[in-house]
């Protein structure tokens, strides 16, 4: 799936089609209302399809607003699809695929299916480790705008669960409304403010079928067991607890968008060179500013908010380091390193993700989260007769290796090029090797080495290392 294409700009707005449209249904008017002022003629709209009740509602909602209630006189179209991510955890994860594959047909929707490999041990929890990757295929799925099904009781329960976490008001403002994302469609909930009570309505007044998640009855799941048996006590003893806490999360949302403001500025303000947060200047701010934007800096790369008690233990960390010492406080989702006086958040990598791949010519070959691109270019890189000397393979560091970096200066242990490079230690681990056979050729962040050197004028192979983990 690529990023969204451009496409002639079409300024008429959705209200066109919504306009002339009765709608008394809270679930089609939450759209109507939501999408009026978002939606161009022509945008490409696509749903997030698991075969639940929610997310069959919203695609058969979404399918009866732009088509069903469309004036025959729009010469324009919204481009409706759904994509369903198989994530291969449960036994009957084929069966939900291809559910949803039958209902996509109904309606005469395109669907599209991705499978993902979730790992069982990455240290995220298997849930943890599902949405990382379920929200990976959102970012590059080819439209404009990716709806999800979350409604008014997720929100609730969100927030309640964030707040029990300690997650801070950024935690507490549950999920967004609407998030771009970078190179990807735009990720909106249209609708967070509509019961599941009002879509359950919805799904018996148009007869439709839907699948139940067998894990969604586990109460042992901390959601669950909010969902199954604290909501429930609190709805009877508090009647409107759950529209009160998702009316709380737009409260809380405000106020961290004020703070998000905040931040942005202090962290203009404390920038080095590199563009990442210098310590001195860091550890200048007041407490609450300083941990407002390890908060900021930890949302901006897509991470999970988190707690009060690791945000406010990470500054204390780094309120004694010197400019010169290392510490590194983690979570779940990444790490917050201090190095040579500069601040890094960096994302987890798998194993699975530095595992040996042989290079048959590809332009570009997965690593670390990211990937190494093979450029064709003349006179630089490694000279491509080299490379046809033996097996191609990108590896990753096992100790002991060595390159001569330049010719003019003896061959070197990898370990004394790393430590002259200044490369963080922790990215170390996960630099991509080159090898031709029993010679190792170039290495990420390095570069080749000086017996494989393209010459002058001569065709030659650029390897080049694009991190897909922030830093």
């Amino acid at each position: 799936m690529a990023a969204p294409k451009s496409k002639p700009a079409v300024e008429c707005r959705a209200d066109r089609l919504f306009a002339s449209a009765n709608v008394v249904n809270p679930v089609e008017a939450a759209l109507a209302v939501f999408f009026n002022n978002r939606l161009k003629l022509c945008d490409r709209v696509c749903v997030a399809l698991s075969g639940g009740g929610d997310s069959v509602v919203l695609l058969h909602a979404l399918h009866r607003l732009l088509n069903s209630r469309r004036p025959a006189s729009s010469s324009s179209n919204i481009l409706l699809s759904a994509i369903h991510v198989h994530h291969g955890i449960s036994p009957n994860a084929d069966a939900w695929a291809d559910f949803c594959s039958s209902i996509c047909r109904t309606l005469g929707v395109p669907l599209h299916i991705e499978r993902v490999d979730v790992p069982r041990a990455s240290g995220e929890g298997l849930e943890g480790a599902a949405r990382r990757l379920r929200h990976a295929v959102f970012a590059a799925v080819d439209a404009d705008w990716l709806a999800l099904a979350h409604h008014q009781d997720d929100q609730a329960e969100t927030v309640l669960l964030n707040l029990l976490r300690g997650a801070g008001i950024a935690g507490a403002a549950g999920m967004l409304a609407e998030r771009p994302q970078s190179g990807g469609p735009h990720l909106v909930r249209p609708l967070l403010e509509v019961s599941r009570s009002a879509i359950e309505a919805y799904a018996a007044e148009h007869g439709l079928r839907w699948i139940e998640d067998e894990s969604n009855r586990e109460t042992h799941f901390r959601r669950n067991f909010l969902r199954h048996e604290v909501v429930p006590l609190m709805e009877a003893k508090f009647p409107g607890a759950k529209r009160s806490l998702a009316r709380a999360a737009s409260h809380f949302a405000e106020g961290a968008e004020l703070l998000d403001e905040l931040a942005a500025e202090d962290c203009a303000a404390v920038a080095m060179p590199s563009g990442r947060i210098g310590l001195a200047g860091f550890n200048a701010l007041s407490p609450a500013r300083a941990r407002n934007l390890l908060r900021f800096e930890w949302l901006a790369v897509g991470f999970r908010a988190p707690d009060t008690r690791w945000i406010e233990e990470a500054r204390r960390q780094l309120a004694t380091v010197s400019g010169r010492s290392e510490i590194c406080v983690s979570t779940a989702d990444g790490a917050l390193h201090a190095y040579r006086g500069e601040l890094y958040v960096v994302g987890h990598v798998s194993d699975s993700d530095l595992s040996d791949l042989r290079w048959n010519g590809e332009y570009a070959l997965p690593w670390a989260g990211g990937q190494v691109r093979f450029e064709s270019v003349i006179g630089e890189g490694i000279a491509r007769s080299h490379l046809l000397a033996g097996e191609v393979w990108l590896k990753r560091r096992c100790g002991g290796e060595r390159l001569q970096a330049d010719a003019r200066r003896p061959r070197r242990t990898l370990r004394n090029l790393l430590q002259e490079s200044a490369i963080p230690p922790w990215e170390r681990a996960r630099l991509p090797l080159l090898w031709c056979g029993e010679q190792l050729v170039w290495v990420g962040r390095v570069g080749v080495d000086a017996s494989f050197v393209c010459p002058a004028g001569e065709p030659g192979i650029l390897p080049v290392w694009e991190a897909g983990n922030p830093d």
